[in-house]
């Protein structure tokens, strides 16, 4: 049974899927571990206590530095042995030195098609941007910001008179579907990081990630 630690700071909607995901057979041979917020009153804690899962809390402000509390969190996954840390909305840019530790073991899910929009407001950046598609990526966390190896993309349309509510919507669809699919690709070592570049069953992927039908 493999281990997986569950980074969140918010609503933990992703988190949700990786639980039920986990209890359906999604993710194979693999449990979720622990979940850990950087916000005390994220719901996705109240998520994890209700599914029985170790919901832990640290807090930046108890700590000199980012380098110190990345480093506390570290020392915290690192006691539940974890195969894959899944970042569902942690909304803290995470040290060099953190990143390096979990290379190729941390996963992260962005809301545009990468390399399109890194950072944040993507879906209003989108609209304003007048294009007709958007959409979400899973990729490997490296020192880039939202600049990792993509995985796995998933598209959606953006309509004439769409609010950036109603993308966001129809993109967490797209999340909670390819998300947890993502996890179990590299729990089984099907999707791995490979000098910087995604592979997937032996094949490099190109910069958009898998294509699939699954």
């Amino acid at each position: 049974m493999k281990n997986i630690v569950v980074l969140i700071s918010g609503n933990g909607s992703n988190l949700q899927a990786m639980i039920d995901a986990c209890e359906s057979g999604i993710i194979k041979d693999a449990r979720i571990s622990a979940v850990l917020s950087n916000k005390a009153d994220a719901y996705g804690l109240e998520r994890a206590r209700q599914a029985g899962l170790d919901a832990l809390h640290l807090s930046a402000a108890d700590y000199a530095d980012r380098a110190a509390f990345d480093q506390a969190m570290a020392e915290r996954i690192d006691s539940y042995q974890p195969d894959l840390v899944i970042l569902a909305g942690f909304m803290r840019i995470l040290s060099g030195e953190f990143v390096r530790h979990y290379e190729g073991r941390m996963i992260n899910v962005h809301p545009s098609l990468l390399p399109k929009y890194p950072g944040l407001n993507t879906h209003q950046r989108a609209i304003d941007a007048g294009d007709d598609e958007h959409g979400t990526s899973v990729h490997f966390v490296t020192e880039q910001l939202d600049g990792g190896p993509v995985i796995l993309q998933a598209k959606v349309p953006i309509f004439a008179g769409d609010s950036a509510d109603e993308v966001l919507a129809r993109v967490q669809e797209q999340e909670h579907r390819i998300y947890p699919m993502v996890a179990n690709w590299c729990l089984q070592s099907r999707a791995v990081m490979t000098d910087g570049h995604a592979v997937f069953d032996g094949h490099a992927l190109p910069v958009t990630g898998y294509a699939t039908d699954e």
